[in-house]
């Protein structure tokens, strides 16, 4: 059916006006004002007294569940597609994390390919924490180039404990392939790097790009705001043209011990121009787990992916512009993974829409064209919900 959004403020993230946006089948056909058609049955959607914003990007999600660092009883669950809408996400990047045993690439693109039978854009990560990194076909390069939903690798873990501790060569041999891999089939090619409190932080990212041909924009590490350590050398990375993620799942205990709320690190990062770089993801459904000083396992939490917009909202009503906020979970991560269609509210693109209420609340979501959630109730959940 086509629908039609009436008079409502849009953010494509940049203000353009209230005007309204007109959706045939999976794509955003026109942004004007006065649209109107006949002949035809048109759904006409009230936009008056809300901001149209473009589907939330949320680039590193554990669909099939994460954790685990408390033994079997600590897996945390896999994700449901209604937390994912009440998030107003409607791209997900899937991808393992600590566990890439019990937890396998199988599962995880065919759980990637459930969620987009119910409803939202997916992709997945090859590989998780350990190097070398557990393929489908036995090499990066072949599950890039020739797997459709594969578009980087990772989570890489780094600079922690539950680490597989890689070399440097061996570090420097998988970014090569990822990269190679990502200019033949088009994509991305990125190396997600989870990023853990050690004290040589981004160290080896940096050695490499100094010391080969490697672009620095070739990694992209995530939990960046882990410790203020670590935030500030971010800060650095992302000067020198490198891109950094903030985390946004959280626990106010970890704030007491260091961790930079994204909302604020957000911010901090639009003050010292570094907008462009900078994206939030969520860990959905990954563990937050925590560990005392001798790297014992005491408690854990189940990230959630509706901390991502929560994040955005706490800054703009910190004083954030609506536009500069909203690039973290839109136009940012959709240009740094190469996401055609995504990110933003124009002609052409794919229908992903959130409209907020004047509170900056989610009301509404539509991805792909169809209305998941209206009037903040769901609409449609998850096959077995």
């Amino acid at each position: 059916m086509i629908k039609i959004i009436k008079n409502v403020d849009i953010y494509m993230p940049q203000y353009i006006g209230k005007k309204d946006i007109l959706i045939v089948a999976d794509k955003i056909l026109k942004v004007d004002k006065d649209i109107v058609i006949d002949g035809v049955e048109v759904e006409i959607i009230d936009g008056d007294g809300k901001k149209a914003l473009p589907g939330f990007i949320d680039s590193h999600v554990h669909i099939t569940g994460g954790g685990g660092e408390g033994g079997y009883k600590t897996r945390t669950p896999e994700i449901v597609l209604s937390d994912i809408i009440r998030g107003g996400i409607t791209t997900v990047i899937g991808t393992l994390g600590t566990d890439g045993i019990t937890r396998s690439l199988e599962n995880l693109y065919a759980k990637a390919k459930a969620l987009e039978e119910e409803g939202v854009t997916t992709f997945i990560y090859t590989g998780s924490y350990r190097v070398p990194p557990i393929t489908f076909t036995g090499s990066i390069m072949k599950d890039l180039i020739l797997i459709d939903k594969v578009i980087g690798v990772g989570e890489i873990a780094l600079s922690d404990h539950r680490s597989s501790q890689p070399s440097l060569d061996e570090l420097k041999r998988l970014t090569a392939d990822a990269r190679v891999a990502g200019i033949l089939s088009g994509k991305a090619g990125k190396v997600n790097i989870h990023m853990g409190d050690g004290k040589a932080g981004l160290d080896a990212l940096i050695e490499i790009v100094e010391t080969t041909e490697i672009p620095i924009t070739q990694f992209y590490p995530t939990h960046v705001n882990r410790n203020p350590d670590l935030f500030n050398q971010g800060l650095e990375f992302a000067k020198m043209g490198g891109f950094i993620d903030f985390t946004t799942s959280s626990d106010p205990v970890f704030y007491e011990e260091g961790e930079v709320k994204a909302s604020i690190a957000l911010k901090i990062c639009i003050e010292k121009g570094l907008e462009d770089n900078v994206t939030l993801t969520s860990d959905g459904q990954g563990s937050l787990p925590k560990f005392n000083d001798k790297r014992e396992f005491i408690g854990l939490q189940v990230g959630r992916v509706t901390s991502l917009y929560n994040e955005v909202r706490d800054a703009i009503l910190d004083g954030v512009p609506i536009e500069k906020a909203i690039k973290f979970i839109t136009v940012n991560p959709a240009r740094i993974l190469k996401l055609k269609g995504k990110g933003q509210i124009k002609e052409g693109y794919d229908a992903d829409i959130v409209l907020v209420d004047e509170d900056y609340c989610i009301n509404d979501v539509i991805s792909k064209g169809n209305i998941m959630m209206r009037n903040k109730k769901l609409e449609k959940v998850g096959t077995f919900e």
